[in-house]
């Protein structure tokens, strides 16, 4: 989830490694400034399609990671599944309990980090994760701890940002005007059919990936801009770590790039923003 600590795409670490502990560190202070929430429940519809695609049984023990405020894990109550949802940050589970609460599901929400998750090897039928686990400093080592927490033959599923799509342009863009720490990976890796394999195999007995679109719909470009700079923790850090000028430019930059995925003619804006869902079978 975080734009500021890793927003270009780099195959490999530089020589001198990132401080990994550092980066988180920075991640979590973006994650609990601005209001997350409010940009997250707009995606509700692809933690419904992951659940579609992972065709989901009543009663199955299911996991959500970097759950942000919930839309996985109410995808999944909503199948019957019995929920976790995990997340760092505590003001996000917060809004997660209460959008449970007033749907009336019982999911029990605890705090947890991605690289090192609080459960037992094989805990749960289905871990899933929807624009969240993809921005774990330590990529190895998230892909790892979904895998051990997963039962033999069970399921993983994730909805990952494509660097090539509106919002891995957005990462690309905020990287030009504020370069990551040497070292950084892009979360956008995580968008790529080549990193997946490098990340899963061969723990994975079948991994498949498919390219799917959800639609960014706001009013206009500039009401875009706004939310995202007011509410989304790692634009609003990044902006506020820039000069005045340089803010001026990035928001150019940000209303260049939104037009040219605009596909709307009425002066509203409707970007289509390809991501990969991904279904994994674990050995």
């Amino acid at each position: 989830m975080d734009t500021v600590a890793h927003n270009t795409i780099q195959d490999r670490p530089q020589a001198n490694p990132v401080d990994l502990k550092a980066l988180k560190s920075r991640q979590q202070m973006a994650w609990v400034s601005g209001d997350y929430a409010l940009i997250g429940t707009t995606l509700q519809i692809v933690g419904e399609n992951l659940c579609e695609a992972l065709d989901l049984h009543a009663g199955q023990k299911v996991l959500d990671v970097a759950a942000g405020n919930g839309n996985a894990s109410l995808a999944a109550a909503r199948r019957w599944c019995d929920v976790t949802s995990t997340d760092y940050v505590p003001a996000l589970l917060a809004r997660g309990r209460e959008r449970a609460v007033a749907d009336r599901f019982d999911i029990t929400f605890r705090e947890a980090d991605a690289e090192q998750l609080p459960f037992e090897d094989g805990a749960f039928d289905v871990v899933v994760s929807t624009f969240g686990v993809m921005f774990t400093p330590d990529q190895e080592r998230a892909a790892s701890e979904l895998m051990r927490v997963c039962r033999r033959g069970g399921k993983i599923g994730l909805a990952n940002w494509t660097p090539d799509g509106f919002i891995g342009q957005v990462f690309k863009t905020i990287g030009k005007h504020l370069p990551p720490p040497a070292g950084a990976r892009s979360p956008a890796l995580w968008g790529t059919r080549a990193r997946l394999d490098e990340l899963f195999d061969p723990r994975a007995a079948t991994l498949a990936a498919s390219v799917r679109s959800f639609n960014f719909r706001y009013t206009s470009a500039q009401h875009w801009l706004d939310i995202f700079r007011s509410y989304y923790g790692p634009v609003l850090k990044t902006f506020a770590a820039l000069p005045a000028p340089a803010q001026d430019a990035l928001a150019n930059d940000l209303i260049a790039l939104i037009g040219r995925f605009n596909r709307a003619n009425d002066g509203s804006m409707v970007v289509p923003s390809e991501y990969l869902e991904i279904v994994i079978t674990r050995n």
